[in-house]
């Protein structure tokens, strides 16, 4: 979604799911949404079309599938594909607007390509072994949507004018009216279109906990109908997992991982949040973990400026603990900057510096079924280790995995008691070994210890 200022603060807990010690209790229960059986060990790779590269196409973006066949990445999830608004466009006169400001449900954005382009884009991404999700924006619609000719279907002031989300500053979009049942199979309709029509696997929803959960709930179920679907929902609160989505954002550990880089949480503070999480959340839901997105670069910062010298470090924690790891575009070849949310800005693709590192993670994270998805995979058990060090080992059957991670500015030793495995494969930087009962970590840096 486009930048974030929320005036309420109670508004801010919703939407981003900051969770804290005392939150609001929440019974925990399983999940009922069945999952495609495809997604149990898939990753997810973010596609920012407007930026990735000259042309900014589809066209453009095909000709890049094979490298990230070849990098391991298994879901393409891209931003809104639709015509955005004009009217109260964000930024200059000149600005593209943001993507999350849709004209048209049913139409692609011209700049980017063709339908025809589109569908192509699809197929081809099927035919080399990838699922699509398109991003949805649910809540809210463009100024200039045709479905302003139908009052009824927005939220309107006292005076029966148009208005943007409450709490938002979102000033280039209009809040949808959910108690009519008109907008709500129109939506519906919209969503059921590019699943039928596309064959596309499913949607990344925006603000996903502004709109009922009901509507997520029956949009599952017909979906559903059409093709077994992935739902990824932008919210961080255990509810819509329930009935209606696959998995949802770890929006709090992103959170706490970037003060954990600036010194001001630990990882002490990191373990009190998986243990409060274990109590919320579905043990058979997904949680997506990263450590960047579109929001995260244009408004937080890029990795060198959110993680210093332990972005790696935090790359492996991220595709290791029990949830599916996400990449932003572009990190895999070291994006350094910020990219401009509502102008064009191109990443600057350079030597492609961590493709081989996240090649690794991916492919691990695929193979190793410790580290699949949801209860597919193993628990995340923890070892004790120094102050300033993180370590923790998955098992899941006949596979085992140990992760350590150093974010002091020297070497650390870490303990790896009851390892009996002959076969390892080991990942990462080492000063020494002993018997694989313990670890000589550097300063700064990573290991991951395989029995796949």
């Amino acid at each position: 979604m486009l930048k974030r200022t929320l005036l309420l603060s109670i508004f801010v807990a919703s939407v981003f799911a900051a969770c804290t010690p005392t939150e609001k209790p929440v019974e925990k229960k399983p999940s009922q949404v069945v999952h495609p059986e495809w997604s149990k060990n898939a990753n997810i790779y973010e596609v920012n079309i407007r930026q990735y590269s000259e042309e900014g196409t589809f066209k453009a973006f095909q000709e890049d599938l094979p490298r990230l066949k070849e990098m391991g990445v298994k879901i393409l999830w891209l931003m809104p594909i639709h015509p955005i608004g004009k009217i109260n466009r964000k930024e200059t006169e000149e600005s593209r607007g943001s993507y999350y400001s849709v004209a048209d449900y049913k139409k692609v954005n011209p700049n980017f390509g063709t339908e025809e382009d589109f569908r192509n884009l699809v197929d081809a991404a099927h035919e080399q072994g990838f699922k699509l999700i398109i991003d949805w924006v649910a809540n809210h619609s463009a100024w200039d949507n045709p479905w302003t000719e139908n009052k009824d279907w927005y939220e309107l002031t006292e005076d029966g004018n148009f208005m943007p989300p409450r709490g938002t500053d979102w000033s280039d979009v209009i809040q949808l009216n959910y108690e009519s049942e008109e907008m709500r199979a129109a939506m519906l309709d919209a969503l059921e279109f590019w699943v039928r029509e596309f064959d596309i696997d499913g949607y990344r929803c925006d603000v996903a906990g502004m709109v009922p959960t009901d509507f997520w709930e029956n949009a599952r179920v017909e979906l559903d109908k059409i093709k077994p679907v992935f739902m990824l929902a932008e919210d961080g609160e255990p509810e819509l997992l329930h009935k209606a989505f696959d998995m949802n954002y770890a929006w709090e550990y992103a959170h706490v991982i970037r003060e954990i880089a600036k010194g001001e949480q630990t990882f002490e503070d990191l373990d009190s949040l998986f243990e409060r999480d274990s109590k919320r959340f579905p043990d058979n839901a997904y949680r997506m973990y990263f450590t960047s997105n579109h929001d995260e670069n244009s408004w937080n910062g890029t990795d060198p400026e959110m993680y210093g010298d332990n972005f790696e470090n935090f790359a492996v924690l991220s595709a290791t603990v029990k949830g599916m790891p996400l990449i932003y575009n572009g990190q895999e070849s070291d994006l350094d900057k910020r990219l401009e949310f509502f102008e064009k800005d191109e990443i600057e693709w350079k030597n492609y510096k961590y493709a081989d590192f996240y090649k690794m993670l991916l492919t691990l994270n695929t193979e190793n079924e410790s580290l699949w998805n949801g209860d597919f995979g193993g628990e995340t058990i923890r070892v004790e280790s120094p102050e300033g060090t993180y370590a923790f080992k998955r098992k899941k059957g006949d596979h085992e995995i140990w992760v350590a991670i150093n974010n002091n500015s020297e070497t650390s030793t870490i303990s790896f008691p009851e390892w009996n495995q002959d076969k390892l494969n080991v990942y990462g930087e080492l000063v020494g070994m002993s018997e694989f009962s313990s670890i000589e970590l550097p300063a700064n840096e990573w290991i991951i210890i395989s029995t796949n």
